[in-house]
């Protein structure tokens, strides 16, 4: 044997031993040798690697710290969303959780996973062929942040997994977090250097996961906790318990409290004994999480868009504290929303300062009926965020003030909306606002937009912080000689940069709309807009009578009506005796109150008039004449262009030389458009990119959606279509490829 093979040989020999006894202490919590021997193995296989640089791999144990501060971390798409937990707050709410399980499910018994609920960040990590290669936040549930370098540098996760017998693609779903001792240890090294502490463990977790530079978090007392898995390449078996303990024997820390519990009383004892040992435990937790154990009935019982059915938290109660409201403030965020904040009076809350807490909106503000000057209890929801919980109607100063929502937004002047059927109310002064100039900048910007090649997020904010950029229009006044002045941009950069927003100039109508940043006009809005306004000017000048045709008499339901009509078929000869107001009233028909006989009166004079009416003449009810315009986003866009900010904002963009084809010189009016009215779905991956085949499809007339439903007429579907294939196929979509799409695209 050479010395090149005896290295090897010794260096899997040390591997194997570190790898092990990372088991026993960080999974079992229960060490072999003292620290000083597990020192010297890890002292050695160092020196080793040293002296063979070629035996590196990037699953050794001594490969958790060094990697290179990053700019930013990159976006991660979960190939397996993942979905919120519904909240049970109360013993009631748990009950109900189990009573509607048992309705869905024949078993004379529910058997359960309990586990605490960790306060920290969720974490998705994946292991190909047993070594780890990707870990990401979970971000909105679907998209993520690339924090693989960071969790590298986290004692309990294991960079290879024991065993063999692993999956060959394997995801596993967990919490990062910080112990209460390792918290407290980190605070104090932060106080001794002079400088702020971290609020509460969950902040500093999260702050330290998501470190540009590695070597920070590598110094950080994080921790990993297991609660579950995403994609698999094969299946977990039949019980949720069993395949978590399957993950542990493979090296992934679990809880320490993990149980089996049995029926409705079995939940309650676990969350019973936990909560007494709350206080005791080197952790935060802000709840017990239940899941059905049986991964079948998981399966039957599914999931909605936001939350699995067969799993709940029961909450703890959050600690609450009295205290006074000393005023009421409203921020405004970055899409507008205009939030009222309480100014309170100082008070601990859960071991932490609170000073202001959210009143979310005003429906919010009427319903606890919050006036400034009130006392009133104050909690942490879910142990983080302060908010209002209730006023001490009782201990009400004579003194105190109402709110009052302002008409005007306080960061730019703007009316503040607030559309019927929404509760929250917003700044209209999109293009112009401070508060919204980044995320306005960055949507006008983006790919589906304007499509400005280089003109990142950073970018943005970059231009913005300089005071360089105030509007979209500012970005075409850029010179390559400015940009260049930029860290990291350099001339050919700035160069590209100012080519690719020239190009931009160039566009589409639909494109430009969206682009504004209307609120809840997306693509497919836009496209509508573009086909039913002759250019901005018209569209500058709509009101909301443009989108609505407002039919039938206020007051009167649907279901009124058609009893009415109902009414009326059945007794052909019946005549009014008298007015009709009282003829109408003394119908009896449900729903038909005096008052709403009248407007029916009102509206028809005579019965014979009211014999002729159509349903849609009697009930109110508006048609929309743009698709995808009801009435509140038509409070959006006729609120948008109402603003003197918004409309100048425009002229400058005209002004910088944006423009796009007249609808005189356009391919096919709408109706003429060979494949108007068709609905189409896209899944799968495909040869071309989804933004084209989209934008071809809309240039023809058709529709693009997300989702199938009975109304869609064709999926393309590409290689691993997925769900949505298995769907168009029992709904009886029409499924085509590629080429079949090509045909139906040359056609028109």
């Amino acid at each position: 044997m050479t010395m090149s093979d005896e290295a090897r040989a010794r260096v899997e020999t040390l591997r194997a031993e570190i790898r092990h006894h990372n088991y026993r202490y960080y999974v079992l919590d229960d060490p072999e040798v003292p620290d000083a021997e597990y020192d010297r193995l890890i002292s050695e296989l160092r020196d080793l690697e040293g002296a063979h640089p070629d035996l590196v791999t990037p699953d050794s144990p001594t490969q958790r710290v060094g990697a290179e501060p990053r700019s930013d971390l990159l976006e991660v798409r979960h190939r397996v969303p993942m979905i919120s937990l519904d909240n049970a707050m109360s013993d009631e709410k748990l009950a109900e959780f189990h009573r509607r399980l048992q309705t869905a499910l024949p078993e004379a018994s529910l058997v359960y996973a309990a586990e605490p609920k960790l306060d920290g960040l969720a974490v998705n990590i994946r292991y190909e062929s047993g070594v780890l290669v990707q870990a990401a936040t979970r971000g909105d549930g679907t998209r993520g942040e690339d924090v693989s370098l960071n969790v590298r540098t986290i004692q309990t996760v294991p960079l290879r997994l024991m065993g063999d017998d692993w999956p060959e693609i394997l995801e596993v779903r967990g919490e990062i977090y910080m112990s209460r001792s390792g918290f407290a240890r980190l605070n104090a090294e932060i106080e001794a250097r002079g400088d702020r502490p971290f609020a509460n463990p969950r902040n500093a977790a999260a702050g330290s996961l998501r470190q540009l530079d590695p070597r920070v978090t590598a110094k950080r007392p994080l921790k990993f906790c297991c609660y579950g898995w995403g994609e698999l390449s094969e299946s977990p078996g039949e019980s949720h318990y069993a395949w978590l303990k399957r993950l542990e024997g493979w090296g992934i820390p679990l809880s320490k409290e993990l149980r089996r519990v049995e029926g409705l009383e079995g939940c309650r004892g676990y969350f019973d004994a936990l909560a007494q040992r709350r206080d005791d435990l080197d952790y935060e937790i802000d709840g017990v999480v239940f899941k059905l154990d049986r991964l079948a009935a998981q399966q039957q019982l599914g999931a909605t868009v936001h939350h699995p059915r067969w799993a709940v938290a029961r909450k703890f109660p959050a600690q609450e504290e009295l205290t006074e409201v000393l005023d009421v403030e409203f921020q405004v965020g970055r899409t507008g929303a205009i939030t009222p904040v309480a100014r309170l009076r100082p008070v601990q809350v859960s071991g932490v300062t609170v000073s202001n807490a959210t009143l979310h909106n005003m429906d919010e503000i009427l319903r606890k009926g919050v006036r400034i000057g009130d006392q009133v209890f104050v909690r942490r929801a879910g142990d983080v965020i302060p908010e209002v919980v209730r006023v001490v109607v009782e201990r009400r100063p004579a003194e105190t003030r109402p709110v009052e929502l302002p008409s005007q937004c306080p960061v730019c002047g703007s009316d503040v909306i607030r559309p019927d059927g929404e509760a929250v109310a917003r700044c209209t002064g999109g293009l112009y606002c401070p508060a919204q100039r980044k995320e306005a900048i960055k949507h006008f910007a983006s790919r589906r937009a304007m499509d400005i090649d280089g003109l990142g997020d950073k970018l943005v904010e970059q231009l913005v912080d300089l005071d360089w950029v105030h509007e979209p229009a500012d970005l075409y006044q850029l010179t390559a000689e400015r940009l260049a002045r930029l860290e990291r941009m350099g001339e050919k950069s700035a160069a590209n940069l100012v080519a690719a927003l020239e190009r931009s100039k160039q566009t589409t109508f639909a494109r430009f709309i969206y682009s504004l940043g209307i609120r809840e006009v997306g693509e497919a809005t836009a496209q509508a807009l573009a086909g039913r306004f002759d250019g901005i000017k018209a569209l500058m000048a709509v009101r909301e009578t443009d989108f609505l045709q407002k039919r039938g008499v206020k007051g009167i339901g649907q279901e009124t009506a058609e009893k009415l009509l109902t009414y009326l078929q059945a007794h052909p000869d019946v005549a009014p005796q008298g007015g009709m107001s009282d003829w109408l009233a003394s119908l009896k028909i449900p729903g038909l109150t005096r008052p709403r006989a009248e407007a029916l009166a009102e509206a028809f004079p005579d019965a014979e008039t009211l014999r002729t009416a159509k349903l849609d003449d009697l009930y109110s009810n508006s048609a929309r004449l743009v698709e995808g315009v009801g009435p509140i986003v038509a409070a959006h866009i006729v609120g948008f262009f109402a603003q003197t900010h918004n409309r100048d904002a425009i002229e400058r963009l005209l002004a910088a030389g944006i423009r796009w084809s007249t609808p005189s010189s356009a391919p096919a009016a709408a109706a003429e458009q060979p494949l108007a009215g068709k609905t189409f779905v896209i899944t799968g991956t495909l040869s071309r990119p989804r933004d084209e085949i989209k934008e071809r499809l809309q240039r023809q007339g058709a529709k693009v959606t997300g989702s199938i439903s009975k109304k869609t007429d064709y999926l393309l579907a590409g290689a691993d279509a997925g769900s949505k294939l298995a769907k168009a196929q029992s709904l009886g979509v029409e499924i085509i490829d590629e080429l079949a799409l090509e045909d139906l695209l040359t056609q028109g």
